[in-house]
């Protein structure tokens, strides 16, 4: 596998990861009790992260601001790690 082609695959992951929490958010507001497949998919894999910034930052005011926090952390961290990958690979 070539550098850039790891990196690329680095970055698709974080951007779909990206997009998983977005569809989480707008899921929430349309159907929030759904029990479809992909639905409970969007849960299970944001669940997670977004449990453990909850632990840290509770809702507020009945909003809850973990997936935005989810959003910045994951940006910062795809950064950081392409950012090593690149310093890595030259």
């Amino acid at each position: 596998m070539s550098e850039l082609s790891l990196w690329g695959l680095v970055n698709s992951i974080f951007e779909v990861y990206t997009w998983i929490i977005i569809a989480r958010v707008i899921i929430s507001w349309v159907a929030p009790a759904s029990r479809h497949p992909a639905v409970r998919f969007v849960y299970d894999m944001t669940e997670p992260l977004l449990g453990l910034i909850r632990r840290y930052i509770p809702a507020t005011g009945g909003i809850d601001f973990s997936p935005l926090v989810a959003l910045i952390i994951v940006q910062l961290v795809q950064r950081i790690v392409l950012n090593l990958l690149i310093s890595i690979m030259y």
